[in-house]
């Protein structure tokens, strides 16, 4: 966490200490800012946005988005690195499907923002 600033140098210390009472620790920031740097791609988002009303497998995704499953399970073992999808095996069969409602509610909120 950053030095806590001086009063000198702040026109509104009330102000400067509100915020610095809810700034994430430097942990917490590079942990946002990598998810934020993974929803950054395209690809990535059409993934989740795939999987934000149902689980699908790997084949249903790569034929959806028109890419190798190589390239879907690529972007998928990043997502599920960073708790964003998770999986389950079903024969031969994986099926890929949001961790947990946050993401959910992330990816809607950011596209509501858009059409605001």
């Amino acid at each position: 966490m950053a030095a806590e600033p001086t009063e000198r140098e702040v026109t509104h210390p009330e102000l400067v200490q509100i915020a610095l009472a809810h700034m994430p620790t430097e942990e917490e920031a590079v942990q946002l800012a990598e998810t934020f740097k993974a929803l950054a791609d395209p690809t990535r988002l059409r993934l989740i946005a795939a999987l934000s009303h149902t689980e699908m497998c790997v084949d249903d995704l790569a034929t959806l988005l028109l890419l190798s499953q190589s390239a879907v399970s690529h972007q998928l073992r990043l997502l599920r690195n960073l708790r964003l999808v998770q999986y389950r095996k079903d024969g031969r069969h994986v099926f890929y499907r949001l961790d947990d409602d946050h993401v959910r509610a992330l990816f809607e909120l950011s596209r509501d923002h858009l059409q605001c």
